[in-house]
């Protein structure tokens, strides 16, 4: 499932290409007909992420909501005015994809193709296209019901607004269940998914299983504070690397230094997957700090990956 920094890149991806735009909204897959109606030649005006979800706001007040889910993408494609600073040009991602055909980017734009499979809902301008497969949510709301979603879930990290932080804490601190569950409540804290929380709970060297009150307000800071340096990278590089550079094959930097990176070349200045996290996905591994094996266990049903060495109450 795309994580928050996936979603907040297609925000900023919607803005880019599609804001001030009339737009084309259909439903060729046909499951949403009725929603793609009423907003169907209209212009947008915004789009926001928060945690998982994308709202775009349209001018006459309503809101298409998008949650991905477990199997939802967005393809894009169009002419060479066609271009977001977020993804279009940039790796490709979870949950955004770009598309131009077998001539490539630069050839004429001759409007969106042939939906192709089952999609869910396209928007279409007069320089470009965005199809929508496989999402668990894609509906309709007016202004009213798309803030009553955004309002019940927990603080974004990427938006990080004021007392964000503080809530964040307070939310921790009234909670016995473990960290591990905690850092996965979308009422409690939005956007982290399962790589998140295995490298952040690595990061901070804590107990997956230590409760949410046996942390202290300091820890729960810190915490909160490296949740939104991490997901952040994660929109800067269109990918989770948790990991600074002297753990990558062939680097030799001693900090964790953005200016080595430059996500505008797939690949470039970026580490190769396996050596983008510390603990998740590298069970039976040696830890890269302690050389303890990285374990794997279940937990509520989801997958854990966490330090034994490292990670001690």
């Amino acid at each position: 499932m795309p994580e928050g920094h996936s979603v907040h890149r297609l925000a900023r991806q919607f803005a880019d290409v599609f804001a001030g735009e009339r737009l084309a909204v259909s439903s060729p897959q046909g499951r949403f007909v009725q929603g793609a109606a009423v907003l169907n030649g209209h212009v947008l005006t915004g789009s926001m992420a928060h945690g998982k979800h994308l709202f775009l706001g349209f001018e006459h007040g309503l809101v298409l909501h998008v949650h991905l889910g477990l199997y939802g993408a967005w393809d894009f494609g169009g002419d060479s005015e066609f271009r977001g600073a977020s993804s279009i040009g940039a790796p490709r991602k979870v949950g955004e994809r770009e598309l131009y055909g077998d001539s490539g980017p630069d050839s004429e734009y001759a409007g969106p193709p042939a939906p192709v499979g089952a999609v869910r809902v396209r928007l279409a301008s007069g320089h470009g296209w965005a199809d929508l497969r496989g999402a668990t949510t894609c509906e309709t709301l007016t202004e009213a019901e798309a803030d009553a979603v955004a309002a019940r879930l927990g603080p974004d990290p990427l938006r990080n607004i004021l007392g964000d932080r503080d809530s964040f804490i307070a939310g921790l601190a009234g909670k016995r269940t473990p960290l591990a569950t905690l850092l996965m409540n979308q009422s409690l804290i939005a956007g982290v998914g399962n790589v998140y929380r295995a490298e952040l709970l690595f990061r901070q060297r804590l107990d997956p299983w230590l409760p949410g009150t046996a942390l202290s307000a300091e820890a729960a800071g810190r915490l909160w504070n490296d949740t939104v340096a991490m997901m952040s990278d994660g929109v800067r590089y269109g990918r989770i690397i948790t990991t600074p550079a002297r753990y990558w094959s062939g680097h030799g930097s001693p900090e964790h230094d953005s200016s080595e990176h430059d996500s505008s070349e797939p690949g470039r200045g970026l580490p190769a997957p396996e050596d983008s996290h510390f603990v998740y996905r590298r069970q039976g591994m040696d830890c890269r700090d302690c050389g303890t094996a990285v374990v794997l266990t279940e937990h509520a049903a989801r997958k854990l990956y966490w330090c034994p060495g490292c990670q001690q109450a």
